[in-house]
């Protein structure tokens, strides 16, 4: 390894989109923003110019592990089940 010199790698890093709530005009807009900076407030980014926003809570939706079938096969592949979870059996709630 010696006489090598070090590579730098440079990767593309995809900033948290935020959605937000005019309160003034009642536009709703998203704003791309560092983890960090999450909490702060996104006044004058309404399209309005308006300063007082909301910051609104975003919901994601996952889908399950994607199942392979053979090729040719007109078979469904089958729905995963939930698991795990404090109501699934890991605290004792249920």
């Amino acid at each position: 390894m010696a006489g090598m010199t070090p590579r730098s790698t440079v990767y593309a890093v995809a900033m948290p989109r935020y959605e937000y709530r005019c309160r003034s005009c009642g536009d709703t807009f998203e704003v791309d923003r560092p983890m960090n900076a999450a909490n702060d407030p996104a006044a004058g980014a309404c399209p309005g110019g308006h300063a007082d926003t909301v910051k609104l809570l975003s919901t994601v939706a996952l889908a399950g592990r994607a199942h392979r079938l053979s090729a040719g096969s007109t078979a469904l592949a089958p729905t995963p089940r939930a698991t795990g979870g404090c109501c699934g059996g890991a605290c004792g709630c249920g």
